[in-house]
């Protein structure tokens, strides 16, 4: 006979979501009742196993004195300096062995005490209730050495009774922390693993007759403007809103005239519930959701959600959100002119639902559940589809219903995140549904939509959406008859995404389409003394997956990356297109409920790139959907030089989310085109021993290169094809479609060898003929550089012919050349305003712009080509002006494309003795590879005979 050792850690182990903790309920900030919080300093010890230590630690009068403090909320690995352990990120794949429910003997396991006590005023009647907001994996809970239970489930919510265990002071909590735990399996969301106490710990006085769960049902009619308010309480009581003049019992409905709740115009109507003991604020806002005529449609509009997923993020703190920082990202958001979140992959902190219904944003409440990793092994031992695992499902898709079904913002139930499919969400789906009849149900992984409300996929082609959006993509028939949601689509991961103005045009061209959510919010690096901000395996995880996890429109700082600004224009409600005359605009109401009387539209022309002054547009008060033609002011006479209008509408007046004067959406057109410069070759090459001299120009007499151009030293000068290759120009691992970075990277493209085949010298130019072809392959490009100068200006004009046969397109085609670092602080150019790639310009307005040399760069967490300024006309620096034609990119850095390419960080990058310029004639399209697709055919860089011009002159 053999023996099962046992231990008190059993638990870890087990499928079920824990005992001893109480129903879920409703979740609300603040009552009358009493509180307090217990955030802030605990004891903490750290063991290596889940019961290396005995749990006398939670009787009192335990010596703790010992131990070390971490701050709750808080990750015991983010804290310590290293003494507690190392933050671990995988992707999808399990950082233990697969064999659910079992974990690693090696178990990280956190102690953690707090010794409170009472406030003096703190009512001797009643009940209390602990409650615990969010405790990555598993925690058991001791207070005053009384066990109360222990959960699983780490970013919902438990409460447990403890009145009668409270004493006046000296009250000692002990919690144990598991990092790894049979929920750990439920839990494989594509972040961080961060054990520890992350969200608030509150004891709650319980009054008797104290509000216990209820649920605010308040729907309208858009059909008569009336709302209908019925508020279903535990403890039968009254509810008021004195704004609609409401006062009822609990439960009972009344109906009257109400402003809908939309994220466009978001009316919330202070109420209260009174219960015999309780006194608790409502914030109530009347909406309707409904599938109908197979639409998603709320207050009996169908929408367009723009929106954005987002992990709970903070380069210092992780999970450990605070309320300042879960306001900023909501600002930045509607700033930004997004109108929808989905809270990947598991509910918020509570506090950034309430931002949600107080500024104005769709909200898809997403389960804490994922359990991908299950796809190496073909999705066996799936938990979802094996009925032990069933009730902690269930638990989980209960304790986000409850607490979050009194937020007018949450218009879907999420059940999770690639978790395969299995009878575990099928009975999730089935309650939610049975439970809350005013929401919809979404889940990506049901592609047959046996259980969902919508049909919703994740990086679908751009040809495949469209092919949705007309209905003959296939599936099952109720698939067909439902709307179509991408609830993940143009991968933020570094410089990109690119190809979203394109989704954007097919998702407004069909209406069963109704938008998506970019990943991500904001890209997860964690500061580091020496990297900057660290990722994947600088922590010497045994298996991560690098700087995936770096992948969001905001950089871990907050500061909005160029995909942000990028997305506000693509999804700018309102739509701003000339004539191509100058004379007119259109201007469109793309609001789904709002019109623009809220806006003010300011119209100036430009000569040159400089304004000539603002001027109020009239625009009428547009209803969603109506447009008008507004006749625009006469144009100046540029005298030869280039004319735009730019019309940009503006907040009227100051805004919860945004002060008066900020810019929601903006348009511009040509009224009169630029005139190229034209130079006459009349200045003769003048050789002499080792120099030959062309206007404000010498050059190496035996190569032909460049060595001084307007009284600059210039270095390097030649034809570059290479950039430091993005993180959608790689690709991912897993994916079958073509990935040009390894493509360009196996032909060699990063390491092109430049071979002279002659300098020629004629009366009225300077020609260098090269062939510019990688090492080990066939296939290169003649380039021919032909130098011009009439004596004071110097042209280049560079022709390039492709020998061999090319299979891919280039990174890029221009020339690179160097100047002394110390030539420029700042540049002065007229072009794109931004950062912009063939398929990432939309925002990139026209203007004549000042940048400081370092503002060129885009500080992306892993480096990689970045902060090329789109459509530039002519560029000065160094008293050097560099006229293009046609119109170039420009670049500027302090070190080369290849150091760029070689770094892995930031602090990687070290500012050299020569100031790089990249004068780039074409580029290759961004697209979203690294998750999702590629560039679109059209914004490759083909390989093709091509000739582009640079004229080089003292600026004036």
């Amino acid at each position: 006979m053999s023996l099962r050792t046992t231990t008190s850690a059993d638990y870890v182990e087990d499928v079920s979501p824990g005992t001893g903790a109480l129903a879920p309920r409703a979740w609300y900030a603040v009552s009358d009742a009493k509180s307090l919080s217990l955030n802030g300093d605990w004891r903490f010890r750290l063991s290596a196993t889940a019961d290396a230590e005995d749990d006398s630690f939670a009787a009192q009068g335990y010596d703790a004195g010992d131990w070390a403090e971490v701050t709750v909320p808080g990750h015991w690995v983010l804290q310590g300096d290293g003494a507690f352990g190392s933050p671990i990120y995988t992707n999808h794949l399990y950082p233990f062995p697969v064999d659910p429910p079992r974990v690693p003997t090696e178990n990280p396991t956190g102690d953690h005490l707090r010794v409170f006590d009472l406030p003096e005023d703190w009512p001797g009647d009643g009940g209390a209730v602990l409650r615990f907001d969010g405790v990555e994996s598993c925690a058991r809970v001791w207070l005053n050495g009384t066990e109360l239970g222990e959960f699983k489930g780490s970013r919902l919510p438990h409460e447990f009774a403890v009145g009668q265990l409270l004493k006046p002071a000296q009250n000692v909590l002990a919690v144990r922390v598991h990092q790894w735990s049979a929920g750990s399996y439920l839990e494989d969301q594509d972040q961080w693993w961060l054990p520890g106490i992350f969200r608030d710990v509150t004891l709650l006085h319980r009054p008797a007759g104290a509000a216990g769960d209820f649920f605010v049902h308040a729907s309208y009619d858009h059909t008569t403007g009336e709302g209908t308010l019925r508020v279903d309480s535990d403890v039968d009581g009254r509810v008021s809103v004195p704004a609609l003049d409401i006062d009822v019992a609990t439960g009972e409905p009344v109906t009257v005239p109400v402003e809908p709740w939309s994220a466009e115009t978001p009316k919330l109507y202070d109420g209260e519930l009174v219960t015999p003991g309780e006194r608790v604020p409502l914030r109530i806002g009347f909406r309707t959701v409904v599938l109908e005529d197979g639409l998603i449609k709320v207050n009996g509009r169908a929408i367009l959600f723009k929106g954005v997923n987002r992990h709970e993020w903070h380069p210092e703190k992780g999970r450990a959100l605070d309320l300042v920082t879960m306001r900023e990202d909501v600002l930045l958001m509607k700033r930004h002119n997004l109108n929808a979140v989905r809270t990947s992959h598991y509910p918020p902190h509570p506090a950034f639902l309430d931002l949600c219904d107080e500024y104005g944003l769709w909200v898809v409440d997403e389960c804490d559940l994922e359990t991908h990793g299950f796809t190496e092994q073909a999705w066996r031992d799936n938990p979802v589809d094996d009925d032990r695992w069933t009730p902690a499902l269930l638990d989980r898709a209960a304790r986000m219903v409850e607490r979050d079904k009194n937020h007018p913002s949450v218009v879907f139930w999420s059940l999770g995140n690639e978790a395969g499919t299995g009878r575990g969400l099928t009975a999730m789906a089935e309650w939610i549904h049975g439970r809350d009849s005013s929401r919809l149900v979404h889940y990506e992984g049901d592609w047959n939509c046996r259980d969902t409300d919508v049909y919703s996929r994740m990086y679908a082609s751009h040809e495949e959406v469209e092919r949705i959006g007309r209905a003959v993509d296939g599936g099952t028939h109720k698939r067909r008859q439902l709307p179509f949601i991408q609830c993940e689509y143009g991968h933020a991961m570094g410089n990109g995404p690119g190809g979203i103005a394109d989704y954007q045009q097919i998702f407004e061209r069909y209406e069963r389409l109704q938008g998506g959510f970019i990943w991500e919010w904001i890209d997860h690096g964690i500061t580091h003394p020496e990297l900057g901000y660290a990722y994947g395996g600088d922590f010497g995880e045994e298996l991560h997956d690098g700087n995936f996890v770096c992948d969001g429109l905001i950089f871990p700082d907050r500061q909005p990356s160029p995909g942000l600004v990028e997305y506000k224009k693509v999804i700018e409600p309102v739509r701003i297109e000339g004539d191509g005359t100058g004379g007119t605009v259109r201007v469109t109401n793309a609001y789904d409920f709002a019109d623009l009387s809220h806006l003010r539209f300011e119209f100036s022309h430009s000569v040159d790139g400089l304004p000539t002054g603002a001027h109020t547009l009239t625009v009428p008060a547009l209803a969603p959907g109506e447009s008008a033609e507004v006749k625009l002011p006469a144009a100046p006479d540029g005298q030869g030089e280039e004319v735009l209008w730019t019309v940009r509408a503006l907040l009227a007046e100051d805004t919860p989310w945004g002060p008066k004067g900020h810019e929601v959406a903006w348009g511009q057109g040509t009224v009169a085109p630029r005139t190229p410069v034209a130079v006459a070759a009349s200045a003769r090459p003048v050789r002499e021993e080792r120099l030959i001299t062309l206007g404000p120009a010498t050059f190496d007499a035996r190569s032909g290169a460049p060595r001084t151009i307007c009284g600059l030293d210039v270095s390097g000068l030649r034809l570059d094809v290479w950039r430091a290759t993005t993180d959608n120009d790689d690709g991912a691992s897993w994916q079958d479609d073509t990935r040009y970075g390894v493509l360009w990277r196996g032909l060699g493209l990063h390491r092109m060898r430049h071979r002279l085949d002659g300098v020629e010298s004629t009366d009225d130019a300077l020609t260098v003929r090269t062939r510019v072809a990688p090492a080990a392959a066939e296939v290169g490009l003649r380039t021919v550089y032909r130098w011009t100068s009439d004596g004071t200006l110097l042209k280049l004009t560079v022709s390039v012919t492709p020998e061999g046969d090319w299979t891919v397109p280039l990174p890029r085609l221009g020339i690179r050349f160097g100047l002394p670092a110390d030539t420029a602080r700042e540049v002065l150019y007229f072009g794109g305003s931004g950062e912009a790639y063939p398929d990432t310009r939309a925002a990139s307005m026209l203007g004549q712009w000042t940048p400081g040399i370092d503002d060129l760069h885009t500080p992306y967490v892993r480096p990689q080509e970045n902060g090329a300024r789109a459509d530039v006309r002519w560029a000065e620096l160094g008293g050097l002006r560099i006229e293009g034609d046609p119109e170039f990119w420009f670049s500027a850095r302090r070190w080369t494309n290849e150091q760029l390419d070689a770094a892995r960080h930031l602090t990687d990058l070290t500012p050299g003795d020569t100031l790089w310029i990249n004068l780039d004639h074409g580029q290759h399209g961004i697209g979203s590879q690294s998750c999702g697709p590629g560039p679109l055919p059209q914004y490759f860089l083909t390989v093709e005979p091509t000739e582009f011009s640079f004229v080089f002159s003292v600026t004036e």
